[in-house]
């Protein structure tokens, strides 16, 4: 087995656009002759698109693209810009008159840095998928839907950390497997070979980890609204043939890998969404290609913290690192 950029995933286009005053972006994965795809939604506050169509017994078998966004509800729309570029290449369910995109799409909550009242909106998203065209390699941090991701939110905004896009993929033999995602969780980050913090709540003089978990513990019995903003969103890519069912195991499959890297995960106060897109090109098994999508995913939320660089107020892995060095 050997690591691969997610962009070299046979059969996908990846492409980001942002806004710097907004702080805030959209990423698409495009696939344009059609991939089977799954969809697993595990946090209590989604904000989804197209989601039921993934049931398997619904009757549209194939998908063209997939965009993560940012700007809460209101960055749905920037999908409408993924259908327009589809379009007008002649992509989509043939109704007739027309051909119809099919396009999936998960949102984070990130109005609560930079202008709320910029938003990933269509022609944003119609701009992700001309920087498709021509992107050859994987960009992670702070941009496309990871620009204004945030995470460690127990305690608001004052006591968080920047997260950011991040991706990975693997290869073994012709079967490849990847993962995309927007880190933008309540909880914390944890390196699943240590189960070291590697992000998250700060103290005050941000300086060291307070644990997420143990907040909540002590705050058992407080009913708290704990929303400032959350949800972890992603996309696993695979070059496999899969039927809509297995696709879906896929996506299920690769919710360990949040759970193996946040903590907690899941909650009422995020919108945890994955969704797997199959390209079908080679043989693969559902099982080989659920446990690579975890540990994909897993490196991918890890690449995310570790890319991402300091923003408005918000720390950096990276910065934290040489602070606590220089102490």
């Amino acid at each position: 087995m050997k690591e691969i950029q997610f962009v070299d995933i046979s059969g996908i286009k990846v492409g980001h656009a942002q806004s710097q005053e907004g702080i805030t972006g959209c990423t698409v994965v495009l696939c344009e002759k059609g991939a089977t795809a799954g969809v697993a939604v595990r946090g209590g506050a989604p904000g989804t698109r197209e989601t039921d169509l993934l049931n398997s017994t619904e009757m549209v078998q194939n998908i063209h693209g997939v965009i993560l966004s940012g700007g809460s509800a209101f960055g749905l729309d920037a999908a409408g810009g993924v259908m327009e570029y589809l379009e007008s290449k002649n992509i989509g369910f043939d109704v007739g008159v027309t051909k119809v995109p099919i396009v999936c799409g998960a949102v984070i909550f990130d109005l609560v840095i930079g202008n709320y009242k910029i938003r990933p909106d269509k022609n944003m998203g119609y701009e992700a998928c001309i920087n498709s065209e021509v992107t050859t390699k994987d960009f992670q941090g702070n941009i496309g839907a990871g620009l204004g991701a945030t995470v460690g939110k127990i305690l608001g905004p004052e006591n968080a950390m920047k997260g950011g896009l991040g991706s990975a993929a693997f290869q073994i033999g012709d079967l490849q497997v990847g993962a995309i995602v927007a880190v933008n969780a309540l909880g914390d980050i944890i390196d699943p070979n240590n189960n070291s913090i590697i992000a998250g709540a700060l103290n005050e003089d941000k300086t060291e980890f307070l644990n997420t978990e143990e907040i909540m513990l002590k705050e058992y019995n407080k009913k708290i609204n704990r929303f400032n903003g959350n949800t972890t969103i992603g996309i696993i890519a695979t070059n496999a043939i899969f039927t809509k069912a297995e696709a879906n195991k896929v996506a299920s499959m690769a919710h360990n890998g949040f759970g193996r890297t946040i903590k907690p995960a899941h909650t009422m106060f995020d919108g945890d969404t994955i969704f797997t897109m199959a390209t079908n090109k080679v043989q693969g098994d559902v099982n080989v290609v659920g446990f690579l999508a975890t540990r994909a995913m897993e490196v991918a939320i890890q690449n995310a913290i570790r890319s991402c660089e300091s923003l408005e107020g918000f720390i950096s892995y990276q910065e934290l690192n040489k602070l606590k060095t220089n102490y």
